[in-house]
C-alpha cells in the first residue's frame, strides 16, 4: 500500500487540530439529533395526518406502520437550467425504487435555483452568490417536518450543489446521497465559442453569429460541457463519496443515468438507522473528505469558485480550512486533466477517456488521496471510486474503471502532469489575500508589471475598451465588487475582452473583490481579495497609474507605491446605492452580515 504523501498528512492534521472543538461540537449535535427515537415515532397523530394525506393508500399504509424508511427528496428542478431540466421525471424514479423496496419516498421540497449562465452581466448575478444560503435554507425547510430517514438531494449547477450540501448537512444525522443529472451532449466546441466571443468583442462577429455559436453550444438538456463551477461540483460530490461511483458524468435520457437514479434511492434506504449500514451524512464530510475535495479540484483544474464553497461546506460540519491549506496543497498535487478551460476537451471527452475513476486511481496509486473515508457506496473507501457503472443485460453493475487515458491529451498520469503544481495560487502583499487559477495561463502571462487602471464595474472596464483606451499594458483594479458591496457577482463579460487585449500582446491582469467565472481562464486574475474594498481593504487605495506587481510564482501581489504614502491614502467609497433595486434590496440583510470570501462568504449561518 501506498504511504500517504507527507504534506496531504501534514495538512489534514493541521485542519484537524484547528477544527478540534467546532467539530466536536457539531458532532455532538448529531449524536442528539440520531439517538431521538426515530423520527416520525416523535410525532403527533395530527402531525402525521397532516405529512401523509395526499399520500397513495399503499405508501400511507407503509408511514403509518413505521417499519420502513422514508426518504426525502429534496430536488432544485426548474425547466429553465438545461442542467436541471432532466430532474422532472426523476421524483417518480426514485419513489417507485423505493415501493420496490418495501420502503417510501415522499418529495420534501424544492429549492430556487438561478443559472449564472443568464445572469452573467446582469443585475440578477448579485443574487447569485446569495443563493447558495437560500438553497441551503430551503433544503432544511424540507427536512424540518422529521418525516425521512435520509435524503436524495437533486442538483448540479454552481451555488445550487453546495447549498443542498450545507443544507444536508445541517440535518448531518440523516444519510445523504446526492443525484446529479448528467451533461449534456457535445455541441459546438469550446474553442469555437470563445473564439466567437473574442470575435464579437472586437466587432468582428454580429450578434447574430454569436446567438447561433451560443446556441450550438448550449443546445438541450444536461449541464454545460466546460469544466466550470457546475462540472466541479459532479467531480467534488464523487470524490468525496457523495455519489454512487461513477454517476456524474452519465448524460441525462439514457438507461444508465435512470438506472443510477434508481440505484441512489435504493442505497439511501441502506444507509438508514433502520437498517445495518447507518452512515449519517456528517461521517461522510469530515476532514480527510474535505481535504480530499482540495485535491480533486486542483488535480483537475475545477472552479476558483470553490475556493469559497468548500470553505463554507467544511464550516457547516465544523471543519475550518483557509485558503493557506489550498494553496500548500496545490504545491504537492499535480495537474492531470486538459478540459475547457485548462484545456480544449470537454467533460463528455474527460469522461470518455477515463474520467473521474481514472483521476481518482491516479491520486490514490500516488498517496495522494484519503483512501480510508466513509462514502455512500460502503465498504472498500474511496477505492470504489476507481470503478465505473454499467449495465450488465439490463441489470446496473460495476466494473473496474480503466488504468490508463484512453486519450493523454486529456488525462495526464502522476508521473508524467501537465503542470507539476495544481494551478491555484494563494496571492498576498498589500493588496491583501487573494487567489489565482493558474492551470490555464500561458507562461509569458504569469508576471504582470503595469500600471492600474480602476473601474467599479465590468461595464465601466467594457465602455473605456469601445472608446479604444486599453491598447496597453495595464492592470484591471475592479473595485467594491465584493459579498458585502453588491453581493460578489461573477466577473464573466471581462474575459472576451482582457483576451482580446492580450492576444495583442499586450500585458494585462485582473485584480478584484469579485469573483470570475467557474470557466475563468487564460487571463491572469487575482480574484476574491480579501478584505473586499467596502470593509476597507487595502485594494480601494489603488489609483489609476499606481505600477502593480502581480507574479503567480511567487504569490506577491503589491502596489509600488511609497510606504508612507500608501498608509496616508484614504479611501472615498462611490456610490453603491443602485445596488439596491430590482429585488436586490431583499439581500441587502445578507450583504450587511456576509463574512469574508476567505471564510467561505457566509450569510446563512457561523462557525
Amino acid at each position: 500500500m501506498t504511504s500517504l504523501n507527507n504534506t496531504v498528512s501534514s495538512v489534514t492534521k493541521r485542519i484537524v487540530e484547528r477544527s478540534r472543538k467546532p467539530r466536536q461540537h457539531y458532532l455532538q449535535g448529531v449524536e442528539q439529533s440520531s439517538s431521538k427515537s426515530a423520527q416520525r415515532g416523535g410525532l403527533s397523530c395530527t402531525n402525521i395526518a397532516h405529512a401523509v394525506a395526499t399520500a397513495p393508500a399503499n405508501d400511507k399504509l407503509i408511514l403509518h406502520a413505521e417499519h420502513q424508511p422514508n426518504l426525502a427528496i429534496v430536488s432544485s428542478y426548474n425547466e429553465m437550467l438545461s442542467a436541471h431540466q432532466p430532474f422532472v421525471s426523476y421524483p417518480d424514479v426514485i419513489k417507485a425504487a423505493a415501493r420496490q423496496a418495501g420502503a417510501t419516498a415522499q418529495f420534501a421540497g424544492g429549492t430556487p435555483a438561478m443559472c449564472d449562465g443568464v445572469t452573467q452581466g446582469q443585475p440578477g448575478m448579485e443574487l447569485s452568490l446569495f443563493s447558495r444560503d437560500i438553497i441551503a435554507m430551503s433544503t432544511a425547510i424540507a427536512l424540518s417536518h422529521n418525516m425521512f430517514d435520509a435524503g436524495v438531494y437533486l442538483g448540479v449547477c454552481d451555488k445550487i450543489v453546495p447549498g443542498l450540501l450545507i443544507g444536508a448537512l445541517s440535518f448531518g444525522h440523516l444519510p445523504a446521497v446526492f443525484v446529479p443529472a448528467g451533461p449534456m451532449t457535445t455541441g459546438l466546441s469550446n474553442k469555437e465559442k470563445a473564439r466567437t466571443r473574442q470575435k464579437f468583442a472586437e466587432g468582428k462577429a454580429t450578434r447574430q453569429e454569436l446567438l447561433e455559436s451560443e446556441s450550438k453550444s448550449y443546445h438541450g438538456p444536461g449541464t454545460c460541457t466546460f469544466y466550470g463551477t457546475a462540472n466541479s461540483n459532479q467531480m467534488l460530490m464523487e470524490i468525496m463519496g457523495l455519489h454512487l461511483p461513477g454517476a456524474a458524468f452519465i448524460n441525462p435520457g439514457t438507461p444508465l443515468r435512470e438506472s443510477l437514479t434508481a440505484a441512489a434511492a435504493t442505497r439511501a434506504l441502506q444507509l438508514t438507522s433502520r437498517g445495518n449500514e447507518y452512515t449519517p451524512v456528517a461521517h461522510v464530510v469530515d476532514e480527510k473528505a474535505i481535504v480530499n475535495a482540495i485535491i480533486g479540484l486542483l488535480a483537475t483544474g475545477g472552479s476558483t469558485n470553490h475556493t469559497l464553497h468548500l470553505v463554507a461546506i467544511a464550516r457547516a460540519a465544523g471543519i475550518i480550512i483557509d485558503w493557506n491549506d489550498f494553496d500548500e496543497l496545490s504545491h504537492v498535487i499535480p495537474s492531470l486533466t486538459h478540459v475547457y478551460p485548462s484545456g480544449q476537451a470537454d467533460v463528455n471527452q474527460f469522461h470518455a477517456a477515463g474520467g473521474i475513476a481514472l483521476v481518482i486511481r491516479e491520486l490514490l496509486d500516488a498517496g495522494l488521496l484519503h483512501d480510508d473515508v466513509k462514502t455512500v457506496a460502503g465498504d472498500g473507501g474511496l477505492r470504489r471510486y476507481t470503478q465505473e457503472p454499467w449495465l450488465d443485460d439490463g441489470t446496473l453493475a460495476w466494473r473496474e474503471g480503466p488504468d490508463k487515458a484512453l486519450d493523454d491529451s486529456i488525462i495526464a498520469t502522476v508521473d508524467e502532469p501537465f503542470m507539476a503544481d495544481g494551478g491555484l495560487r494563494l496571492m498576498q502583499g498589500n493588496l491583501g489575500r487573494a487567489v489565482v487559477k493558474t492551470s490555464a495561463i500561458r507562461e509569458q502571462h504569469r508576471v504582470v508589471k503595469a500600471p492600474a487602471e480602476i473601474f467599479h464595474s465590468q461595464a465601466a472596464l467594457k465602455q473605456a475598451f469601445e472608446r479604444d483606451e486599453l491598447n496597453h499594458d495595464f492592470v484591471a483594479v475592479i473595485a467594491y465588487q465584493g459579498p458585502r458591496a453588491n453581493g460578489m457577482p461573477e466577473l464573466h463579460q471581462l474575459t472576451p475582452i482582457l483576451g482580446v487585449l492580450l492576444d495583442r500582446g499586450h500585458k494585462v491582469a485582473l485584480v478584484t473583490d469579485g469573483r470570475m467565472s467557474g470557466a475563468s481562464g487564460k487571463v491572469p486574475a487575482a480574484i476574491h481579495v480579501s478584505p473586499e474594498c467596502l470593509l476597507d481593504g487595502p485594494l480601494a487605495k489603488v489609483r489609476k497609474g499606481d505600477m502593480i506587481e502581480f507574479n503567480t510564482y511567487t504569490g506577491e501581489l503589491n502596489a509600488l507605491v511609497d510606504t508612507d504614502e500608501w498608509n496616508a491614502r484614504k479611501v472615498e467609497q462611490p456610490d453603491l446605492s443602485a445596488n439596491e433595486d430590482t429585488g436586490r434590496l431583499l439581500f441587502s440583510g445578507f450583504r450587511a452580515h456576509v463574512s469574508t470570501a476567505e471564510t467561505g462568504a457566509i450569510s446563512a449561518f457561523s462557525v
